[in-house]
């Protein structure tokens, strides 16, 4: 495992998000198009692409509140731009979204 110094951890600005709609990315399998909100002084809401189809149903997000890298460079993903990536653990059976235990405001850095 390569090790990384404190500052550059420190650049990446983990945050919560909360989920406000989520569809299927026509022509992927994997991808699901989110639109999430960072709070309003954040610029929201984002759209978030993530590869979790074959795990989550797009119903099942709605209102979850999940951790994500938010100051990554856009990127496109099958034609469409990602403003972020969802962070979750992968599983036995793939991956796991994470949630606060108590509701937080969207927006919130994750320390």
């Amino acid at each position: 495992m390569e090790t990384i110094k404190f500052e550059d951890f420190a650049k990446l600005e983990i945050r919560i998000g909360k989920i406000l709609s989520a569809e299927k990315v026509e022509g992927s399998n994997k991808l699901l198009k989110l639109q999430v909100d960072f709070g309003g002084e954040l610029s929201s809401p984002r759209q978030i692409l993530a590869g979790i189809a074959k795990f989550y149903e797009p119903e099942s997000l709605l209102g979850k509140q999940c951790p994500f890298a938010f100051n990554l460079e856009p990127k496109s993903l099958g034609g469409l731009e990602s403003q972020g990536m969802i962070l979750c653990p992968s599983g036995e059976n793939g991956p796991v979204l994470l949630h606060p235990d108590k509701d937080v405001p969207p927006g919130c850095l994750v320390k």
